[in-house]
């Protein structure tokens, strides 16, 4: 009887229900346990989003695209592997029609657990083929649910929704079941951005769904999308249902319910003592202790708007420390006090606040490249504030009588020694307290005696700390920077900071403490205190010119350049300080802006600025002399190697728009046309001018990096060695020539241009400028020493050209070092005719 049972091709009473049987309590049964303890590992690992609208179901997307079971939950394969087994051993296809009656729940297993481990198209796969196979199972609503929820991850809405409408008129559901279709056709929805659309499902889907999580979740989503749509009434509604659950349903929907029903909830002088109160009594209640993070931030928020800056400030910290595995929340907190510092110009703890904020953020966001970009900004803003504050020190005390400066550094000797003291007693009691605290705590008490190192409990909270704190930083210096250019801004002696912006030379704690030491580094050499005036006026501009036009913050940008005007400036910063003070009055409204004008007009009426005020169809850049032409027919005559020429124009332009905008170009142009023409040592002195003189401009930025990344490479003077005859080197044949001969170069360029066609070469000729008086003119392109000795030999003797004129054969390395260096002559020596 037994052996006649196990056969899966005979369709009898007793086949039937063995396998049935099998199915059910051996292998599905197993099947299911795993796939429960997949789903509940899933569940336990996913955390909300609460800051955006949440899915309709708990699961964390990677977004691949997957269609093996590798290196996946172990808890799904072992579900996938016991659905298969019994489709395997206990299927009975005869003649076309399943007979065992669990063969569908198998197939069902099969899906839901590929579903889970993203695999979608193979879930895909096992749903259809229960609803083409089995048209009399049980369990075909739940199939055709199933499979419309992959089709959603599939971003097949349209069909999803077409699909689950016909399921809903044509099949009667159970009420789990017509709440899950609704809840999938909510989320087809959402993703189609039709928000009004999705909440009417999930209404429907909350009434039908018989599992409290769900409707509490439903109820929130509703409240999230009502707020998206700015009806906050009907918002708070759906958030009271939520609350209304209680602990029918997870209490982090209750609490977010709350904090986002006090978001939409306007503050006025009447309600506040009653809104602190509630805030106050969310904080106290014991039950929400997981969920302090969020309530502290909705305390500090409040506090915020009240103008208690002590109190907002203190909130947003305690958030932070109170904060678990919440990067976004922490992003929000450190981005809160980096706006303040910033409101209050503490750059340097805003700039810290904003390097915070990035490492909490996903590098490929937008918000992640905002904050990038006001980091960056602030870089600039932290380096030159440093070099106005140090100046403004060092003058001030320098200007100070001997007796005078001495107790100045006395003073603050006394002030470091005092400030020492106390965090050294204020370490010491917050060791004790915390060793004292641990030692009364469970795993003091089991760990009793060991060394912290060996104390499993005592490293793992230091490390959960450090973590929350800091985030995932590497072992290097400067660790509390993510962006190590910012940490920089520090290390230079007092010459260097003037030049370079830099700050805080490290010294030991002698030193810290001595007078003498003070007053040996206090400048005796007038020169030094004139260098740092000078430094802090060009400081001071760059400031203004940034918070004008990077930050908008007028107020602060024309306090900055009425010091510059103020502290007797070069005179290229007169001019601009002055135009951009204008332009600011301007704005604000400011009588002042009238007396600026005219003083413009009246002290600089050449200038280019004084035109534009006059004739303010001047800066019309269709018009032939405004400053984008002259730039332009500039780099024209750079591109035909009209080198001198370019500098002057340029030097003319400079002058003439200093402090315009365009000036950093013209700089730049300048540059390129001296490496051109002069060689490499003016070329890297004229990019360190540009790189230092406009750090903030583009021109700036690609001149710093011309120097960290090209100079290198132009560097070196050696040549290479030029023994081989044949090979794949590129060699040139070279016909010098002076300038004054250029009639007679450019008569040769057009023979040997003639002689390449008629020989059908494949080679390019080209007129090269050396300096100043000499030139070249070059045939590129011989694979070969002897092949361009050979073309040179065949010029002199061909009765078609008989070129006759002076020419050598270089190696294009070579050409490259000689035209970089201007070394010509070195080459002639050392190369051409080298010494026996």
């Amino acid at each position: 009887m037994l052996f006649n049972a196990c056969s899966t091709k005979k369709d009898a009473f007793i086949n039937r229900n063995w396998h049935a049987l099998n199915t059910k309590y051996n292998t599905l049964y197993n099947g299911n346990i795993a796939f429960e303890e997949g789903r509940n590992t899933l569940n336990d690992n996913y955390q909300d989003d609460y800051w955006e609208i949440l899915p309709i179901e708990r699961l964390e997307v990677s977004g691949e695209i997957k269609l093996d079971s590798e290196n996946n939950n172990p808890n799904f394969i072992i579900a996938e592997e016991k659905a298969t087994k019994a489709i395997q051993r206990h299927s009975m296809d005869i003649k076309d029609e399943e007979r065992n009656p669990k063969t569908d729940e198998a197939f069902l297993l099969l899906g839901k657990a590929r579903y889970f481990d993203e695999r979608y198209l193979p879930a895909l796969e096992s749903f259809n083929y229960i609803l083409n196979k089995y048209t009399s199972s049980d369990k075909l609503n739940e199939a055709s649910i199933w499979r419309e929820k992959v089709n959603i991850r599939l971003e097949n809405e349209e069909l999803a929704i077409k699909n689950l409408r016909r399921l809903m008129k044509f099949e009667s559901l159970k009420d789990q079941e017509y709440a899950d279709a609704r809840a999938m056709i909510a989320q087809a929805y959402i993703n189609l951005n039709a928000p009004d659309t999705a909440i009417q499902e999930l209404k429907i889907a909350s009434y039908y769904s018989n599992k409290n999580p769900e409707k509490g979740r439903y109820y929130y989503i509703i409240g999230q999308l009502y707020n998206q749509l700015g009806y906050k009434d009907s918002a708070n509604y759906a958030f009271d249902k939520v609350i209304d659950l209680n602990r029918k349903s997870p209490r982090v929907y209750m609490i977010n319910a709350e904090i986002q029903k006090l978001k939409n909830k306007e503050i006025t002088q009447e309600n506040k003592e009653e809104v602190l109160e509630y805030l106050t009594h969310l904080e106290e209640n014991r039950e929400n202790r997981p969920f302090l993070d969020k309530i502290y931030r909705q305390i500090a928020e409040f506090h915020l708007k009240q103008g208690s800056d002590s109190l907002a400030l203190a909130y947003f910290n305690k958030s932070l420390r109170a904060t678990q595995n919440e990067p976004k929340l922490n992003a929000m907190n450190y981005e809160n006090l980096a706006t303040y510092n910033f409101d209050q110009n503490e750059y340097k703890a805003a700039g810290a606040y904003y390097d915070s904020v990035l490492t909490n953020l996903n590098e490929n966001t937008k918000k992640y490249r905002i904050t990038k970009k006001k980091l960056d900004n602030l870089e600039d803003v932290i380096k030159y504030e440093d070099i106005v504050q140090y100046a403004d020190s060092v003058i001030m005390v320098y200007e100070l009588p001997v007796d005078d400066q001495i107790a100045y550094f006395e003073n603050h000797i006394a002030d470091l020694k005092k400030a020492q003291e106390e965090a050294q007693k204020k370490e010491k009691d917050r060791i004790t307290e915390g060793f004292a605290a641990f030692a009364k705590s469970k795993g003091g008490k089991e760990n009793k005696g060991k060394f912290y190192f060996y104390n499993l409990t005592s490293l793992g909270y230091g490390q959960n700390e450090f973590k929350n704190r800091w985030g995932n930083r590497d072992l290097a210096d400067d660790w509390r920077w993510s962006n190590k250019t910012i940490a920089a801004v520090s290390e230079a002696t007092a010459e260097e900071v003037a030049q370079n912006g830099q700050t805080d030379v490290a010294i030991s704690d002698d030193e810290k403490f001595s007078l003498d030491f003070y007053m040996d580094r206090l400048p005796k050499d007038i020169t030094v205190i004139d260098s740092l005036k000078e430094g802090r006026n060009f400081a001071n501009y760059q400031l203004g010119i940034i918070y004008k036009e990077k930050f908008n913050e007028n107020l602060l940008a024309a306090d900055k350049l009425e010091q510059v005007l103020a502290s007797n400036p070069e005179e290229r910063l007169i001019l601009p300080s002055k135009y951009n003070l204008f332009k600011i009055y301007e704005e604000e409204g400011s009588p002042l802006q009238e007396s600026m004008k005219a003083n413009i007009i009246a002290n600089h009426r050449d200038s280019r600025y004084a035109e534009i005020l006059l004739n303010p169809q001047a800066v019309l850049t269709g018009n032939e002399d405004s400053p984008e032409k002259k730039y332009e027919a500039l780099f024209k005559k750079f591109t035909q190697q009209e080198f001198l020429q370019v500098i002057t124009g340029a030097e003319e332009n400079i002058s003439r728009y200093t402090g315009d905008p365009i000036v950093p170009k013209f700089e730049m142009l300048k540059a390129n046309a001296i490496g051109r023409l002069q060689g490499y040592n003016d070329f890297k002195e004229a990019l360190n001018y540009v790189a230092l003189t406009y750090p903030n401009n583009p021109e700036g930025k690609m001149a710093e990096q011309m120097i960290a990344e090209q100079l290198p490479k132009l560097e070196p003077t050696e040549f290479s060695p030029e023994t081989d005859s044949k090979g794949t080197s590129n060699w040139k044949v070279v016909f010098p020539f002076r300038r004054s001969n250029n009639d007679m170069a450019l008569k040769l360029k057009e023979t040997l241009e003639k002689s390449i066609e008629d020989l059908r070469y494949k080679n390019r000729v080209s007129k090269d400028i050396y300096n100043l008086e000499e030139q070249f003119v070059v045939v590129h392109g011989f694979i070969s020493k002897d092949f361009a000795l050979g073309y040179a030999e065949l010029l002199k003797n061909n009765k078609d050209y008989r070129v006759a004129h002076e020419n050598f054969v270089i190696l294009s390395d070579n050409y490259k070092v000689v035209q970089v260096h201007k070394n010509l002559q070195e080459y002639r020596n050392t190369v051409l005719t080298p010494k026996p």
